[in-house]
C-alpha cells in the first residue's frame, strides 16, 4: 500500500493548484500534447502573461515540466512522472471536468492547431527541393532584390527570418559581415546548408519567428520576406524582429499585397501554399507599434530597374482556389516594401 504524504503543505499546494479553471484546462492540454506558450495562448484564448503565471504555479508544484528549444519554452505533463497522490488527485479532477464546454472548445482548437502544424510542416518538407521555382511562380523574382535595397554597409549583421532554402542569405553574404538564417523547417534548412556550404559568414538556426533564437539588440537589419502570411500570430513575429534590432536598425518586412483591405482566413489555404491571410494595404498598420518609423517604398517610387509591379488578372477573383479574395481591376498592381526603423 502506498504511504500517505507526510507534508500537509504539499497536499494543500496540490489542491490549491487544481482549484483554478485555467490551470485545469492547461493540464488537460499538456497531458495530451507538448505545447509552447504561444500555442497555449492561441488555444485558451488568453494573454501570455496569464498563461505564464499559471504555468509557473504548475511547474513549481511538479505538475508540468518544461524544456527550451532556442528561445521557445515548451511544456508537458507526463502522468507517470507525477507523485502517486498527485496523480490520483489529477485523475479525479480530469474526470470531473470531462463535460465542461470550455474543455470541449479547447480540444477542438488543439486539434485544429495540430492539423495546421502538420499540414504546414508537410508542405514545406515536400517543397524544399523545388522551393525556389515555386516561390518564383507564386511571387515573381523581384521581392528579394527590393527587400535588400537598404542593406549596403559591409559591416552589417543581418537576420534572414524565414530563410527557407537560403536564397536571400546567399545573395547577401558576399556584401555584409554576417547573416543569421532562421527557419522552423528542418527540410528547408537542409537545402539551405547545401546552398551556403561555401559561405563561412552565414549561420543557420532552427526556430520559430514568434520566438526568434537571437539575442536582443544584436542585429543591424532583419528581413522577413513573404513569411508573415504563414504565421498565425504575425504581430508576435513583428515584435520579435524589432526586439533583435540594434538601436537605429532596420527591418524589411514585405508581404504580397493582394487586396485593398486584409482578409484573415479561417484556416490555412492549401491552394495558396498554406497562406493564413490575404494582406491588404492596411496590413502594414501592424508594424507601427513596434518601430519608431515605418516608411513605405511603393513600386512606382523606385527606379524603373527595380520596380516590383505584379502582373496578374485579379478581376477573376473570387475563385475556387481563392474564395475570399474580392476582384481587383487592372492587370498591373502596385506593391509595397515597408522599411521599419528601430
Amino acid at each position: 500500500m502506498e504511504s500517505q504524504v507526510e507534508q500537509p503543505e504539499l497536499v494543500l499546494g496540490w489542491l490549491g493548484s487544481l482549484a483554478d479553471a485555467t490551470r485545469l484546462r492547461l493540464l488537460r492540454l499538456l497531458e495530451r500534447q507538448e505545447l509552447g506558450v504561444a500555442e497555449l495562448c492561441d488555444i485558451l484564448q488568453l494573454p501570455q502573461s496569464t498563461i505564464s503565471r499559471h504555468l509557473k504555479v504548475l511547474a513549481d508544484l511538479g505538475w508540468v515540466h518544461g524544456r527550451n528549444e532556442g528561445t521557445t519554452h515548451f511544456y508537458r505533463t507526463i502522468l507517470d512522472e507525477l507523485d502517486p497522490p498527485a496523480r490520483r488527485l489529477w485523475l479525479v479532477a480530469r474526470e470531473q471536468t470531462d463535460r465542461w464546454a470550455t474543455v470541449t472548445q479547447d480540444q477542438l482548437r488543439l486539434q485544429r492547431l495540430l492539423q495546421q502544424r502538420n499540414d504546414s510542416q508537410s508542405f514545406f518538407a515536400g517543397a524544399a527541393g523545388k522551393w525556389d521555382s515555386l516561390r518564383g511562380q507564386l511571387y515573381g523574382r523581384h521581392f528579394s532584390t527590393a527587400a535588400c535595397l537598404g542593406l549596403l554597409p559591409a559591416s552589417l549583421i543581418v537576420a534572414d527570418l524565414g530563410c527557407g532554402t537560403g536564397q536571400i542569405a546567399a545573395d547577401l553574404a558576399p556584401y555584409v559581415h554576417r547573416v543569421i538564417g532562421i527557419d522552423n523547417s528542418a527540410a528547408m534548412l537542409k537545402s539551405a546548408r547545401r546552398r551556403l556550404t561555401n559561405l563561412s559568414n552565414v549561420e543557420l538556426r532552427r526556430g520559430e519567428l514568434t520566438s526568434i533564437p537571437i539575442d536582443d539588440a544584436s542585429c543591424d537589419s532583419a528581413l522577413i520576406v513573404l513569411a508573415l502570411t504563414y504565421i498565425a500570430d504575425p504581430s508576435a513575429a513583428i515584435r520579435e524582429a524589432a526586439r533583435i534590432l540594434k538601436p537605429g536598425g532596420i527591418a524589411i518586412l514585405p508581404v504580397p499585397v493582394v487586396c485593398e483591405k486584409t482578409i484573415e482566413y479561417p484556416e490555412p489555404n492549401p491552394n495558396e501554399a498554406y497562406h493564413m491571410r490575404a494582406p491588404g494595404f492596411d496590413y502594414f498598420d501592424k508594424y507601427k507599434p513596434y518601430f519608431s518609423r515605418v516608411e513605405m517604398r511603393t513600386s512606382d517610387s523606385l527606379s524603373e530597374r527595380f520596380q516590383p509591379f505584379i502582373y496578374e488578372d485579379r478581376s477573376v477573383w473570387p475563385t475556387k482556389e481563392c474564395p475570399l479574395r474580392p476582384p481587383m481591376l487592372g492587370a498591373r498592381h502596385i506593391d509595397v516594401v515597408p522599411i521599419c526603423r528601430a
